[in-house]
């Protein structure tokens, strides 16, 4: 019960002097809000979006796949394809499970290099190019070390992955990846 035995009812109370325009302060929350055309924007936007998420569903960029001589590796993946995002990577992170990872997403081929800076776990680095393929690897990437880790020729992708993971599933150059963001070769 609020303060003045109202109970569940919402309590105006007019705004001081220094605060005197249109405006009332709610003490509750359990009186609806006036339908506004604002609201009904929102409530539009919230129903198309209800609406457009099967379709989202049914390209799902958190998936991705290896296709190795060992067989097919699924990873869930985080895409980053911002600078932001590409500067932050996977830096603080403690742990990441067997089966997971992040895909670097630069938009174009091009040389790049990485290092481990506030990095606290061993990173596998696979570099990967427009097509699919993977063209070299980086196993085991030290933690905290800022020694230059390079794509050795132009990339778009790099995937992140537990350190050591690649060797244990077999993972080499050649391989392809397939993801909903990589175009295979024709």
């Amino acid at each position: 019960m609020l303060p003045g035995g109202h109970g569940r009812f919402a309590v105006y109370r007019p705004p001081a002097a220094s605060q005197q325009k249109d405006r009332y302060s709610v003490s509750s929350a359990n009186i609806p809000l006036p339908r506004t055309p604002r609201r009904r924007l929102f409530a539009g936007a919230l129903a198309a979006m209800l609406v457009s998420m099967p379709l989202a569903a049914c390209s799902d960029d958190s998936r991705l796949v290896i296709h190795s001589e060992g067989g097919e590796h699924a990873f869930t993946v985080e895409v980053v394809d911002t600078a932001e995002s590409r500067a932050q990577g996977l830096m603080y992170v403690q742990e990441l499970a067997p089966d997971a990872g992040m895909l670097f997403d630069f938009k174009e081929e091009r040389p790049v290099s990485f290092w481990m800076r506030n990095t606290f776990i061993p990173l596998d680095m696979l570099f990967i190019g427009s097509d699919g393929m993977v063209r070299n690897i980086h196993v085991n990437a030290r933690p905290h070390d800022e020694t230059s880790i390079p794509s050795d020729g132009p990339v778009q992708y790099v995937l992140e992955i537990p350190g050591g993971r690649s060797v244990e599933l077999g993972i080499a150059a050649g391989d392809r990846v397939e993801h909903d963001r990589i175009r295979p070769a024709q």
